[in-house]
């Protein structure tokens, strides 16, 4: 298991302090802190590159990300650092910096493998729903009970981000997984399935 860390969350703790706008409706009297402005149009910056490899094959994102990304990321992380050498430990701006560089290794994980994506955003979308509506099943009857309920939201979602909808895909998984030999397994992931023939026959 590879660990990959948010840039989305590492942005968000420099956005805070570079947001005129924000800090003016709060009453903030605070100035906006440079390095944290400077900071979030680095990050930014990878975004840009990452926005045009969205799609593409894990081969073809590492080969863009290590030719575009990488020096923006290893000249991020020297930069940081030299920042870091002039702040006080007590300097608003220093917590998100040692935040990064405490885990750097974890944040710089999505330029060698393609599968990585440089947010965790898709994923908390896809919990939204179960965020806004815990109030309402708020037991889940017993430890098992909520791990099975957490292994089907992941199925569903999974299916939802492969296109598919994930009422057919279970029904026909369910159907055929206990016949299904091993070395076909693959075949019913969601990324791999196909909707059956017979139910578009049956649709027509």
């Amino acid at each position: 298991m590879t660990s990959a860390l948010c840039w989305s969350h590492a942005r968000r703790g420099f956005y805070e302090l570079a947001d005129i706008a924000a800090r003016a409706r709060r009453g903030s009297a605070a100035a906006v802190s440079p390095i944290a402005l400077e900071a979030v149009k680095r990050i930014d910056a990878l975004f840009a590159i990452e926005r045009e490899v969205n799609g593409r094959s894990p081969e073809e994102r590492v080969r863009a990300r290590q030719e575009a990304a990488k020096p923006l990321v290893d000249e991020l992380a020297t930069w940081l650092q030299a920042q870091r050498g002039t702040l006080s430990r007590s300097a608003t701006v220093a917590k998100p910096i040692d935040y990064m560089l405490k885990r750097w290794d974890r944040f710089a994980a999505f330029l060698d493998d393609g599968r990585i994506c440089l947010t965790n955003n898709a994923a908390e979308r896809a919990l939204r729903g179960f965020a806004l509506g815990r109030k309402a099943w708020l037991f889940a009857g017993s430890d098992r009970g909520a791990e099975r309920a957490a292994a089907m939201a992941t199925l569903i979602e999974t299916a939802k981000l492969n296109g598919i909808d994930p009422q057919a895909w279970l029904a026909n998984v369910l159907a055929r997984i206990a016949a299904i030999p091993q070395s076909s397994l693959p075949e019913l992931l969601p990324w791999n399935w196909r909707e059956p023939r017979d139910r578009e026959v049956l649709a027509a």
